[in-house]
């Protein structure tokens, strides 16, 4: 299978993550105006499913070192198995979650509340987990990261200028449980895995194994929450399994495309942790939200109309996005 044997090109994986999952949520643009996020979901978690599968039988089963996929499953032990797929359940509950924070209180406080969580937590437990790089450097990076992530908060409440009331605790709540869970299913997939892609153990699960029983967790736990979701929505009136049997094909298309691009990020942040280590592979990744946030800088203008001052806050966040990235490269 397909080993990644220096840190340099581990890094670059790892910023393509960030890549991935700064932009994967721009396909929801793309979708016919009526095609609710909940119907998107389903091809969101398909496309999820099938892009391990590719991944599992080509990269995952060429090449001399490691354990080929087939050979991989046969050998697992249960216990691998229901790590990965509750990765894929707890990862799956907690991405509801935030989007239904986003509907309900809005990018300015879901993001900064639920991915600054998330990057924190995540860091700390995948570290305590695998102590592999210097601590100073790595949580030095997160803390910067995570003022970008407030930076960029402020940028958006600058834009709500004509938002009534305070923040809504419903969704704010949702922000924090999101956060709390996006934090954690990164170790469970970690603690699946074996320790030295190379010469694995008996009993763990290759990377790309690994991967693909994540997302059969998302899939199949898709059929208790996307449906309570539909049925009772965060926000909007309830939507049925007819809608989205009437979808047309370009919205369908679309929604997998969402789950490629965001399941590319997962499978080389992975691929990665072996030569980065979870800590440093997981926070690189969740810097994702400045990259969406550049997103809507320059290619969706959000910030064309914004308040006197906001361009300013802006850039401050990017350059101290920038030096949060350096420490976290820097710390092994």
């Amino acid at each position: 299978m397909f080993i990644v044997e220096n840190y340099g090109l581990a890094i670059a994986l790892c910023v393509v993550t960030m890549l991935c999952w700064g932009s994967w949520a721009n396909t929801t643009k793309l979708t016919t105006k009526t095609w609710r996020f909940e119907l998107l979901y389903w091809d969101y978690g398909f496309g999820i499913l099938l892009t391990t599968l590719i991944l599992a039988f080509t990269l995952g089963s060429n090449g001399s070192e490691g354990r080929a996929f087939t050979d991989d499953i046969r050998q697992a032990d249960n216990s691998s198995f229901l790590s990965a797929f509750a990765g894929g359940v707890v990862f799956n509950l907690a991405n509801i979650l935030l989007v239904a924070a986003i509907g309900i209180a809005g990018m300015s406080v879901a993001f900064p509340v639920g991915i600054g969580i998330a990057l924190v937590l995540g860091v700390i437990v995948n570290y305590i987990s695998n102590p592999l790089g210097n601590p100073v450097l790595i949580f030095g990076g997160v803390a910067l990261i995570t003022l970008a992530i407030i930076l960029n908060a402020r940028a958006y409440q600058r834009l709500q200028t004509n938002a009534e009331g305070g923040v809504s605790k419903k969704g704010l709540i949702l922000s924090v449980v999101s956060g709390c869970l996006m934090g954690l299913f990164y170790k469970y997939v970690a603690d699946s895995m074996v320790t030295d892609f190379n010469m694995p153990q008996v009993g763990k699960l290759t990377p790309y194994t690994a991967l693909v029983v994540f997302a059969i967790g998302i899939v199949i736990s898709s059929l208790v929450f996307n449906t309570f979701q539909m049925k009772r929505p965060f926000a909007g009136v309830p939507v049925t399994f007819n809608a989205y049997f009437k979808g047309k094909l370009k919205d369908h298309l679309v929604g997998m495309l969402g789950g490629t691009i965001w399941c590319l990020g997962m499978s080389l942040s992975i691929i990665a942790s072996g030569k980065a280590g979870p800590a440093v592979s997981y926070g690189l990744g969740q810097g994702a939200t400045v990259v969406a946030a550049l997103w809507g800088i320059y290619v969706w203008k959000e910030f064309d109309k914004a308040p006197k001052g906001t361009k300013p806050l802006l850039n401050i966040m990017l350059l101290l996005y920038i030096a949060g990235l350096a420490m976290i490269i820097l710390s092994k």
